[in-house]
This record gives C-alpha cells, sequence and structure tokens, in this order.
C-alpha cells in the first residue's frame, strides 16, 4: 500500500459526499490533505473535522472550473506540503432533462466543473507526480478522477451530464495509457458510482452567478425529481466508495465501482455497438417506469 502516513492527499468536492469521506480515509491513514471545494462554510466545517481526527490540513476554496484557481490551487499544495500522492479530481455537479432543453449556461457550467474541473487537474499535477517519480524510485502517485455509471451508459433525460462523464471516462482511460509509456510509479484510476446519497442532485445549490438558471423545463423538473429519489434511495454509502477508492489505488486497480451488477447494462451497450443495431431501451427490465416517463413527458 502506498497511500499511508507521511503522504499527501489533494481531494476536490472534499467539503461533502465521496470528496469529505475519502478526506476522513486520508486522515485515518496519517496523510496530510488539501481540501479544496466551492463552497466556503462547508469547507471550513469539514476542516474542522477532519482536523479533529488528528490529519494537518490546507483548506482551499475554488471554483474547479477556473483554470487559474486550479493553478493556484496546486502552488499552495507544493508551497504547504509538496508534491501530492493522491489527487481525487472529485467535484461534479449534476443536471437533467431532455438533451435539446438544456441552455448554453448549463453546458457551459457542467462541462467546465465535470470535465474542465478534472481536466485542470489532471494537468496541474501530472508533471509534478512525475518529476517526483524520477527523483526517487520508490515514489508512488494515484490520480482518481470521478466520472459516473452515466460515463459508460446514456441514460435519457440527463444528456449533458451523460457528455460530461463519458468525457472523464475517455480521458482517465487515455491518462492510464498515457502514463504507462512514461512510467511504473504514477498511476490513473476512474471512479464510476451509480446512485449514491451524496448532495449531487441539489448540486444547483452552488451554479455560479453569471451561469443563470432558466425556468426549469417540464423534462427538467421530471429529471430533478427522478435523481431526488435515486440518488436518496441509494443503499450504497459514500463512505464505502471512499473505502473502495483507496483500496483500488493499494491494488492498482483502475475501474472503480459501486455498482458492479449495474455493468450488465454496460455490456448491452456495448452489443449494442458491436452488432451492431440501435441502442436498447433502458427500461427493457423496467417497463413501467420507460412508460411512466413517457405519460409525464408527453402530457397524457
Amino acid at each position: 500500500m502506498t497511500l499511508q502516513a507521511g503522504g499527501i492527499a489533494v481531494i476536490t468536492g472534499a467539503a461533502s459526499g465521496f470528496g469529505l469521506e475519502a478526506s476522513r480515509v486520508a486522515a485515518r491513514r496519517g496523510m496530510k490533505i488539501v481540501m479544496a471545494d466551492v463552497q466556503a462554510d462547508a469547507l471550513a466545517r469539514a476542516q474542522a473535522e477532519i482536523e479533529g481526527l488528528g490529519a494537518e490540513v490546507l483548506p482551499f476554496r475554488l471554483d474547479v472550473s477556473k483554470a487559474a484557481e486550479v493553478e493556484a490551487l496546486a502552488a499552495a499544495t507544493f508551497a504547504r506540503f509538496g508534491v501530492p500522492n493522491f489527487v481525487f479530481n472529485n467535484a461534479g455537479v449534476g443536471a437533467g432533462g431532455l438533451i435539446w432543453e438544456h441552455t448554453a449556461a448549463d453546458w457551459a457550467w457542467v462541462i467546465g466543473v465535470n470535465l474542465m474541473g478534472v481536466a485542470h487537474g489532471v494537468r496541474v499535477f501530472t508533471p509534478a507526480m512525475l518529476e517526483a517519480a524520477a527523483k526517487d524510485a520508490s515514489w508512488q502517485g494515484h490520480i482518481v478522477n470521478t466520472a459516473s455509471m452515466a460515463g459508460l451508459l446514456n441514460a435519457p433525460n440527463m444528456g449533458v451530464y451523460n457528455v460530461s462523464k463519458h468525457a472523464v471516462v475517455s480521458m482517465s482511460e487515455t491518462l492510464y495509457q498515457d502514463l504507462s509509456l512514461v512510467t511504473d510509479q504514477v498511476h490513473a484510476h476512474v471512479l464510476c458510482p451509480y446512485f449514491v446519497p451524496t448532495g449531487i442532485s441539489q448540486s444547483h445549490r452552488n451554479r455560479p452567478a453569471d451561469m443563470p438558471l432558466a425556468r426549469p423545463t417540464k423534462s427538467q423538473l421530471i429529471a430533478q425529481a427522478m435523481s431526488d429519489k435515486a440518488v436518496g434511495s441509494g443503499k450504497v454509502t459514500a463512505a464505502q466508495v471512499a473505502q473502495w477508492v483507496f483500496e483500488a489505488c493499494d491494488g492498482n486497480r483502475f475501474y472503480i465501482y459501486s455498482h458492479p451488477h449495474a455493468l450488465g447494462g454496460v455490456q448491452v451497450r456495448l452489443e449494442d455497438i458491436v452488432t451492431p443495431r440501435n441502442p436498447t431501451d433502458p427500461f427493457a427490465a423496467r417497463p413501467e417506469i420507460g412508460a411512466e416517463l413517457k405519460r409525464q413527458l408527453r402530457g397524457a
């Protein structure tokens, strides 16, 4: 295991959900922790808790969609602790609705946080990690990017989210392959959770003022209600997922799943692609759900 006492962790979205739980795991392992989040009050509470576990914490308020702010995060990390062994590009937001009903602001916000936030993290930390590895043959580093099962499937009525998470899976797989060309000491991983109770369905609370939320359409209201129900009723906890993230790093496993049974849907999608055949009805196993969604959208 490489993520132990004396190691350095950088975690975005650290004030809640997977990020807060990962901070707790890192604290129990004796790591120094950089906790980054957009929500200042929640970050202050999270910092106090993690410091109460005995960890040394550097809090950093930022919007991960802003390149300069992620660059400042890296600079602060290097100055305070050094090069991180664990970078968890985890901050993310959710949005739903029919894909043509997303506004330009919706696209800019979701892609900015979910995709560019990860890209900025990869861009600013990977070179320093490679340099640390080149100087010390025993040094090990891990970069974990939070995607989603929505990055492997394409559920209807959540298009902008699907697009952003598919891109994160692609980026992570490419990072894995690129790193393998140049080092055996820095490793990439991708987290693809399914429905886990976190604050993701209420992420609009942190939407920036310069990307205003338009009056929601019928499809967006339906997507919000379905997301609230699905996320809120999840049985797998964020704490379990965070533990699995660290265990995946320990075992150098690339794909990290919260609900492996959902991979059946991924297999069907891949079979659609290679057969080829038209995309399979995602509600084939639960036709009543698809019928109700159609009824609501068509206003019957």
